[in-house]
């Protein structure tokens, strides 16, 4: 199959050109005008779009095993498929919670039988399951997920002996979300006396506040640092937290693919939404760290451009509806965001927040470099053929019958957006094209060299 006349998007460079696959993998990438290869049939015409490599997502709870009123493997792997997604890792915070070898087995059972893209899952750290770090499948997995502040699910770790056995044993990328519990809980105790026992939603950013995210991400830093451990701080909010990180090239740009000790992910609502939004969305955009002001969100924006951001996921967290309701206390926190994150973010390329390179770097390079992907993430010879085929100029509006996941939400219902995801290719596959999910392509495991 040939992919023809799109602008492939690569490596920092945009130009036309053919992407010639074969089986499940990219064959040849030819240059236009070329006549080295004969369009053999079938071929896809892509004159006037953008080929992307596959999206990869680093920050996805799908919610399966044990909360699938909210979402499953084959509803938001859909979604996935979709926005453009290729490759997603599934957050630990299920039930049971994925912090034993036999839970971490069973996703990928599911996964398997279910997972419209490919997938593979962070094992979960917890006060106590540090030992278990020197078994886990290394080529199989991405990370350990680290709750350094309260968040879904109740795998908080709070105990300062345990986060030091976890910084100095684990021998995989540590992705930490960071905020300080005892600062949010004084805050909440502090607005609850104020407003009563369930403050407004435009509360959140002040509860879950920048004080409480800063003096977290300075503990994970300084624990990384003094351990000599790869940490990557998940969905950064805020401006202060930024000046933490070193402005950098690229991972792929880096001479001998060396990676960075420390790095930073902006998400794609933190990167789109600001404290004006409460207003009009309420609840809906209710995330934990909390979406905070426009000077945090131009900071982030900002970072995407000058080095401190290294990726861009989304957090994909779905719940029902009637789970939404209420303010700071009651409404449950995370939304849906998978199916849109590559639109949105070509929006903001749009608006000139950043380039279209820059975008294909931080979302499939930079996943791919950072965690050790194998042969995905960029549009290579050899390499799967993981590919998103995108359109300009093609205005359509989100409406409940286009949206994917289960939860039959998003944030995003009722916006216009002028970028079109036309066709989703995993490991050589169609598995999306023209407004259809293609029901019986699933995804693989992914494979990763740390």
């Amino acid at each position: 199959m040939i992919i023809h006349g799109g602008t492939i998007v690569n490596e920092g460079r945009s130009f036309l050109g053919d992407i010639v696959v074969e089986g499940d993998r990219i064959v040849d990438i030819v240059p236009q005008p070329s006549t080295l290869h004969p369009h053999p049939s079938p071929a896809i015409d892509a004159t006037g779009c953008y080929v992307l490599p596959g999206v990869i997502d680093s920050h996805v709870h799908f919610r399966e095993p044990g909360l699938t009123e909210k979402a499953d493997m084959e509803s938001e792997s859909r979604a996935a498929a979709a926005g453009g997604v290729t490759s997603f890792f599934d957050m630990p915070n299920t039930v049971p919670q994925t912090t034993t070898l036999e839970a971490l087995e069973e996703k990928f059972r599911i996964a398997a039988q279910k997972s419209h893209v490919n997938y593979s899952f962070f094992f979960g750290a917890t006060n106590d399951n540090y030992e278990c770090f020197q078994v886990l499948p290394e080529n199989r997995i991405p990370g350990i997920k680290l709750f350094m502040g309260s968040s879904t699910g109740n795998m908080l770790v709070d105990r300062d002996e345990a986060l030091e056995k976890i910084f100095a044993s684990a021998r995989l990328p540590l992705m930490a979300h960071c905020e300080d519990t005892a600062i949010i809980n004084h805050n909440m105790t502090a607005f609850k006396q104020q407003y009563g026992d369930d403050p407004e939603v435009w509360c959140h950013p002040l509860i879950r506040s920048e004080e409480a995210c800063l003096s977290s991400t300075m503990k994970a830093i300084g624990l990384a640092i003094q351990h000599d451990a790869r940490l990557h701080v998940a969905h950064v909010t805020t401006a202060e937290e930024l000046e933490l990180f070193l402005e950098a090239p690229s991972l792929w740009e880096r001479a001998g693919g060396e990676v960075p000790l420390i790095t930073a992910e902006a998400t794609v609502g933190h990167l789109y939404f600001s404290m004006i939004d409460y207003e009009r969305l309420g609840a809906k955009i209710k995330v934990n760290p909390a979406i905070k002001n426009f000077r945090d969100c131009q900071a982030l924006r900002d970072g995407l451009m000058n080095g401190r951001v290294t990726t861009i996921a989304t957090d994909h967290a779905p719940h029902l509806m009637s789970q939404k309701q209420g303010g700071c206390a009651k409404a449950a926190s995370g939304m849906p965001m998978i199916q849109f994150s590559l639109v949105t973010m070509l929006e903001l390329m749009d608006e000139g927040v950043l380039t279209i390179e820059r975008l294909v770097q931080l979302m499939c390079h930079n996943p791919a470099l950072l965690f050790g992907v194998k042969e995905r993430g960029f549009l290579r010879k050899g390499y799967k053929a993981d590919l998103t085929i995108v359109r300009p100029a093609s205005p359509w509006t989100v409406t409940p019958d286009v949206i994917e996941s289960k939860c039959g939400w998003s944030p995003m219902e009722g916006h216009q957006y002028q970028w079109k995801v036309e066709k989703t290719m995993c490991n050589g596959r169609l598995v999306y094209d023209q407004g259809t999910v293609i029901p019986d392509v699933l995804g693989e495991a992914l494979e990763f060299q740390h």
